[in-house]
């Protein structure tokens, strides 16, 4: 198949962007405009992510000029347009004048855009120094998405992750320094059976030592199977039952120390759904979760045929 083959239409409009499938974005970017500006991801390496393994997602730029032509295309159908994700997985790696020249072309065809955002791997912002992200916060980058995934340098090693305790904290706080919201993924269960409690424990340090504005928590799915996964964890990776994800996310709340961080576990991947805000609803919770350990009969959790990816 070629990258003709491959069609997404924008909102309800008969307008094509052509998107190279399978196409991700974080679920509150629902009513955004999804720009296509890199395909796949620079990494790729992570043993627990299947997102952009298909052939045809390897990784690469798009061309200015595509882009141009997308963002036109969006602007000649009349839609008013309020929110842009850069997609896919690695718009970051961009260097910071395509990343300008982007968001230039955002502001001058699609003047109502209100907020610009993107997934970010935290490598790719060792190159950006805190003016640059400072130049793209004033033109509109608002909110960047972290899969920071873990704060224990163990998973994130067995994960192959290629990332750390002190590489992502980095990063979360020259994002702040620059103004730019973050919203960090956290993996429940990430760890395994094994690392179940250490991954909990140093994940709520790292998010203390950065106070995020959003935390959302995901459980790890594995919808192709745990041979990557069972390589790194003695060959064999046993996710926590039911109940031991409670008792880790339990442990993760307790540890976690925030102030104003909203935060989400809702995701289709959770038996649990979990809203609000850290730390003022921190012992409502936690209180949730207890229920859930200890009475998960009667604490409204999802089956298993209403997960999912």
């Amino acid at each position: 198949m070629h990258d003709a083959d491959y069609c997404l239409f924008f909102s309800r409009e008969c307008q094509p962007l052509n998107y190279i499938e399978p196409l991700f974005r974080p679920p509150s970017e629902w009513k955004s405009l999804i720009l296509q500006v890199t395909n796949g991801c620079s990494w790729n390496r992570c043993t627990f992510c299947d997102m952009y393994t298909a052939p045809q997602k390897r990784f690469r730029a798009q061309k200015l000029d595509k882009i141009a032509a997308d963002i036109i295309a969006v602007a000649e159908t009349g839609r008013s347009v309020h929110r842009v994700f850069l997609a896919d997985g690695d718009a970051m790696s961009l260097p910071f004048d395509r990343l300008e020249a982007i968001c230039l072309l955002i502001r001058e065809h699609l003047p109502d855009v209100t907020r610009i955002s993107s997934y970010c791997l935290p490598r790719n912002l060792k190159n950006k120094t805190s003016e640059e992200l400072s130049r793209l916060k004033a033109l509109g980058l608002s909110l960047l998405y972290i899969g920071c995934e873990s704060g224990d340098d163990e998973v994130l090693r067995r994960i192959e992750k290629g990332e750390s305790f002190d590489s992502s904290l980095a990063a979360l706080k020259k994002i702040k320094a620059a103004g730019i919201k973050s919203s960090v993924m956290i993996l429940n269960g990430l760890g395994g059976t094994e690392l179940s409690t250490q991954h909990a424990i140093n994940s709520a340090k790292l998010m203390n030592a950065s106070q995020p504005e959003y935390l959302s928590t995901l459980v790890v799915t594995l919808p192709l199977g745990t041979e990557r996964m069972d390589a790194s964890f003695d060959g064999h990776f046993q996710l926590p039952d039911q109940h031991g994800l409670f008792v880790e996310m339990h442990t993760l709340l307790k540890h976690l120390e925030l102030d104003k961080t909203i935060f989400r576990s809702d995701h289709a991947s959770n038996y649990l759904v979990l809203k609000g805000t850290l730390g003022k609803d921190k012992e409502k919770l936690i209180a949730q979760v207890e229920q859930a350990m200890t009475k998960p009969q009667s604490s409204g959790l999802r089956q298993e045929w209403q997960r999912g990816l």
